[in-house]
């Protein structure tokens, strides 16, 4: 199992990915909250997605969030290492995303 600092830094991973795939890719017009929360943990973390960048990352959730990823710590940081595939975690319901289908869609475009 994680820590929760590896995952805090895994997620900040991601948060440079997305600026960097959102300045090769161009603006992506997405402003949504996001919380990330931890199954095995017991810990969240929330922040907001806007203009493809992932900002404001902070400790905690947001049961109000607009974007809700949930996985397990470890699955969270193989994920970010690039080691498991988006889509075949959420088949395998190994990550789970809660979105609307068009924020789903932004969203694909930035990962």
């Amino acid at each position: 199992m994680a820590s929760v600092d590896e995952c805090r830094q895994a997620l900040q991973e991601l948060a440079s990915r997305l600026e960097a795939n959102a300045e090769r890719n161009g603006m992506v017009n997405l402003d949504r909250t996001l919380a990330c929360r931890l199954t095995d943990l017991g810990t969240a973390f929330h922040g907001r997605i806007s203009g493809g960048r992932l900002i404001g990352l902070e400790d905690g959730d947001d049961p109000k969030a607009k974007i809700a990823l949930s996985t397990t710590s470890d699955d969270l940081i193989t994920l970010v290492q690039g080691r498991l595939d988006l889509p075949k975690a959420l088949a395998a319901r190994r990550v789970s995303i809660s979105a609307s289908p068009f924020d789903l869609l932004k969203l694909r475009k930035l990962i």
